[in-house]
């Protein structure tokens, strides 16, 4: 056995490229919430890839776009402050575009700045015709010396092996920096307001979804009375308007209650345990801007 490896990656994007797409293909676990909506990520999620010969700490940020409130400006800094404390870079775009967009070239120029090896990943190959594919990556690599170019398709799971491959050629010898059974540092609170989240956009209308934040009131774990170990999980949706309460909860509470099941089907399977979930939805205006919350969103150091 060589020199184990270990180290820290940051991947960054536009928003929906496919990064928490791409974390979870890696990780092969569901770490990062995915759904066709922009903006699904909103802080740093680490996921934890394990082997024998390795550790690689993968921090998932939220994907780039114009901030237009306190939230996203929270958002986007977390981003950027993430390049600068990683050995190597995974910079996804989209193998749809023709072009280096404005959002691409904002990351690009960050990218130039910190000079941290770059792996560039071209997502949603499947999309293209080849010679669109070659005419972008010649694009890219006029701009910037990439360790390496990597098309994959992340919903198809394509690709994937080679961004791992060359992942590794770029880690340093290091320690193991977690407990290799884990594949997060999100805590167990954090990856049920996560789950539901990743609900509640799927099932709402576009308007609503982001305006919302999940916060666990209450979790705990007891013995049931045939012995079998169970977790009481209480859950408040918090959301901007009036109106949106009358959305989230739907005609005669179906819609609450279809994001409560499918919500716990999901915590039930991630935490290996039977969850009673009990969620509620509130209104809190304004919460984008508000400081108590928006911290929450705030980077972690590493």
């Amino acid at each position: 056995m060589g020199d184990f490896k270990s180290g820290f990656v940051s991947i960054i994007g536009r928003t929906n490229v496919g990064k928490s797409t791409l974390i979870n293909s890696l990780v092969k676990e569901k770490v990062a919430i995915t759904t066709a909506k922009p903006q699904t990520t909103r802080t740093a999620i680490r996921a934890i890839l394990n082997d024998d010969n390795y550790q690689i700490i993968i921090t998932d940020t939220p994907g780039i776009h114009k901030p237009k409130s306190k939230l996203g400006e929270v958002m986007v800094d977390t981003a950027f402050t993430m390049l600068s404390e990683v050995d190597a870079i995974l910079f996804v775009v989209e193998a749809t575009s023709e072009d280096i967009g404005k959002g691409d070239q904002l990351i690009l120029d960050r990218i130039k700045e910190v000079k941290k090896p770059t792996i560039l990943v071209i997502n949603k190959i499947d999309l293209v015709k080849k010679e669109s594919l070659l005419n972008l990556i010649s694009k890219f690599n006029e701009q910037y010396d990439f360790s390496a170019v990597v098309p994959i398709s992340a919903e198809k799971k394509e690709g994937i092996e080679k961004v791992l491959d060359e992942l590794l050629k770029i880690m340093p010898v290091g320690p193991v920096y977690y407990d290799p059974e884990e594949y997060t540092d999100q805590t167990a609170r954090q990856i049920v307001e996560e789950v539901i989240r990743e609900k509640a956009l799927k099932f709402l209308d576009d308007e609503v979804p982001h305006g919302i934040y999940i916060e666990v009131e209450s979790y705990k774990e007891r013995k049931t009375s045939k012995g079998e170990d169970i977790v009481d999980i209480d859950v408040t949706i918090y959301c901007q308007r009036e109106s949106h309460k009358g959305i989230i909860i739907g005609k005669g509470g179906n819609l609450l209650k279809k994001i409560a099941t499918y919500s716990r089907q999901d915590i039930e399977k991630i935490l290996g345990t039977k969850v009673n979930l009990k969620v509620w939805v509130k209104v809190k205006e304004d919460w984008q801007d508000k400081d108590s919350v928006v911290n929450k969103f705030k980077m972690k150091k590493q």
